[in-house]
């Protein structure tokens, strides 16, 4: 089968179209998937630039999000049945093989039926960007309704979802941006404010907009920089959730504010084998499942290039002006 693979570590250049092996079921509880598209995220690049999350040698398979039809089944499989259509996030991390690939084998337990209404782009764009945006706003964030949370780059993967999630839980939106084109499109995802940070203080306008209160929760999904900048907007007892190591910090003012400080790594329980995690993750794409169906949730795919341009996927991922999502048809 034809599949990107990377073949060292460095520039998006070590991205190379091969045939390889095709997988076949090894396992009864596995299903073989006809891939129709991958999502690219930054873990990606990351990945490609910095070596593979398990210590396995190069070649790889690189891809988390993944989308397709169903062609074959083990014989415990009950779950699933061949024309299937389904969504999953496995694989690409160094240890199984990823997405970016015409077919992939993986046990049943981890995927999940597609949203019946969207395509399999729009699928592969969703599940690592869903699941890790329920866990920063609901699982470690504690959001309720009513409360307002500050969205960190509102209009990026992880941003857009999270902003529309949010909303379904009856929240305020304030989300950062970097330009006003950005600015229109967070409030066409639902955002109630959007701050252009290159053009106002954000936490300026957060205090203005809360009365000098702060956010309930921020959700950064930027940095050290920003995690740091955001202390002193989250308000007393609320709580901030970051996806990045935010580095050595004067913690003194998040002291005295008696802040809940948290951490979403959505890879934790792939990458520490971590079984009934993995299972929640599967429960998170059934309900937003039924909300895309319903017209409450979408996607915006700002890019979808054919497998054989992973390369320039990952570099517009790296250029960082793009807006929703990047993803690869197979």
């Amino acid at each position: 089968m034809k599949a990107i693979i990377m073949t060292a570590v460095g520039s998006p250049d070590v991205l190379q179209l091969h045939d390889i092996e095709e997988p076949e079921i090894s396992t009864a509880n596995q299903i073989k998937v006809r891939l129709k598209a991958a999502g690219v995220n930054p873990v990606d690049t990351k990945i490609r630039a910095n070596g593979l999350l398990y210590d396995n040698p190069l070649p790889a398979v690189l891809g988390c999000d993944g989308a397709g039809e169903v062609i074959e089944t083990g014989a415990a499989v009950s779950q699933f049945k061949a024309g299937d259509k389904v969504w999953f996030c496995h694989g690409g991390l160094g240890r199984e093989q990823g997405n970016y690939a015409e077919y992939t084998v993986i046990d049943q337990r981890w995927a999940g039926l597609m949203p019946e209404t969207s395509s399999f782009a729009e699928a592969a764009a969703l599940p690592l960007v869903l699941i890790t945006a329920w866990g920063g706003l609901f699982d470690r964030g504690g959001l309720q309704s009513g409360q307002t949370v500050l969205i960190h780059a509102g209009a990026g993967g992880v941003g857009h979802v999270a902003i529309q999630l949010a909303k379904l839980k009856g929240a305020r939106v304030v989300v950062t941006v970097s330009s006003e084109q950005k600015a229109e499109f967070v409030k066409a995802m639902g955002a109630d404010e959007a701050i252009i940070y290159t053009r106002n203080d954000f936490a300026d306008e957060v205090n203005k907009l809360t009365d000098g209160k702060g956010a309930d929760l921020v959700f950064d999904t930027v940095g050290a920089q920003v995690f740091k900048e955001s202390i002193p907007v989250t308000a007393h007892f609320g709580r901030l959730v970051t996806l990045l190591d935010p580095g050595e910090l004067n913690l003194a003012e998040a002291r005295m504010r008696n802040l809940l400080i948290g951490f979403e790594l959505m890879l934790t329980p792939m990458l520490r084998d971590l079984p009934e995690a993995r299972d929640k993750h599967v429960e998170i794409l059934k309900q937003c499942a039924q909300w895309f169906d319903q017209g409450l949730l979408k996607t915006h795919i700002s890019n979808q290039l054919p497998l054989e341009e992973a390369a320039k996927a990952h570099e517009l991922i790296g250029a960082g002006h793009s807006t929703g999502k990047i993803v690869l048809t197979v």
